[in-house]
């Protein structure tokens, strides 16, 4: 017991000296100084980020201090927790690591087969958001015709929700016995899952020139009045011809909002991929492509989920895809560190 307590303090004295505390609680009086200024709601985006960011501080100090008095209690189970997962966002230091993420979940190959295994992921991973504490919005979804999904588009928010994720874009493969048809024939199906962090407008300009908008009626969630009403929203970007729909919300003006999130991450993410090109390197930033295979689930003729990449893997598959997906995101960030 006393070896563990030990190891634990040279594990918490490590994140003390980098996280830096007293800095922290520095920057928490400057911004709190801020907020007492007679301007500061003039600007409610900016305004509402920094009171975010006050907050995100205050709580990373309260739970590194919680750990303290934990290890002084003895409550070795307690302070571990806080400990690895502070010791798993050292190493999110990229520059959207602490972003909101668009997560969105393509079916591939395989059709109805596929749409049910993107029906499969989507369970999973909202399950993984909500054991986060993260809050989470589904804001388009195309249903299979048969089965499952199609697509589907979510909004996370919440700490380090985009350096938590990153890793899972690429190519999840599912093989299993089919549940749809009477022979129970293996079946191998594939799902794409893309993940891109949520840019503030600041940071990726464009132009209302540059917009193609189209309104519809939504198929999506609201009753009879999404129906009635020209609530969705089709936009494409003419430069890029990139086209982004939106249909899950009641209203259109928040269909516009959640259509020009998606535009400003993939316009991002088309410039992260010149500079992929330019610099050669795919250290830090995986673009998801349907080539790049990253985790095989194979539910028959034996069970296994392996990470392609890292090598991890789980035979409890069921605890897996009942979103517990931790093991395998903190094996892939620890990789890549």
């Amino acid at each position: 017991m006393e070896e563990k307590n030990k190891e634990l303090e040279k594990k918490l004295a490590i994140i003390l000296k980098k996280i830096n505390l007293p800095q922290k609680k520095e920057e928490i009086k400057t911004l709190e100084k801020k907020t007492v200024e007679p301007s500061f709601w003039q600007n409610i985006p900016q305004a509402t980020q920094t009171m975010k960011k006050i907050n995100d501080l205050k709580k990373e100090i309260e739970e590194i201090e919680l750990a303290q008095f934990y290890l002084e209690e003895k409550n070795f189970e307690q302070a571990e927790k806080i400990i690895k997962k502070y010791e798993i966002i050292l190493f999110l230091s990229g520059p959207y690591d602490k972003e909101n993420a668009i997560f969105s979940i393509h079916a591939g190959q395989g059709g109805t087969e596929a749409m049910d295994w993107t029906e499969m992921l989507f369970r999973m991973y909202t399950r993984f958001f909500e054991k986060k504490g993260w809050q989470f919005q589904e804001i388009d979804r195309t249903p299979g015709e048969e089965a499952g999904i199609k697509s589907t588009v979510i909004t996370i928010n919440g700490q380090f929700v985009y350096g938590y994720l990153k890793g899972e874009a690429g190519v999840h493969r599912l093989v299993r016995q089919s549940p749809f048809n009477a022979d129970n024939l293996r079946q191998t199906s594939f799902a794409l899952v893309e993940v891109l962090p949520i840019i503030e407008k600041e940071k990726i300009e464009i132009k209302e020139e540059e917009l193609e908008w189209e309104f519809f009626r939504s198929g999506g969630k609201g009753g009879q009045n999404v129906n009635k009403v020209a609530t969705a929203v089709r936009l494409r970007h003419k430069p890029t011809n990139i086209v982004v729909t939106c249909q899950q919300e009641r209203y259109q003006g928040q269909n516009r909002e959640n259509a020009l999130k998606i535009l400003r991450a993939k316009l991002w993410q088309i410039e992260e991929e010149k500079k992929e090109k330019t610099l050669n390197s795919f250290k830090k930033v995986k673009i998801a492509a349907w080539g790049r295979q990253i985790r095989s689930y194979v539910l028959h003729p034996y069970k296994l989920i392996k990470d392609l990449r890292t090598g991890y893997q789980e035979n409890n598959v069921e605890t897996v895809l009942n979103g517990e997906i931790d093991n395998f995101i903190e094996a892939y960030l620890k990789k890549i560190d």
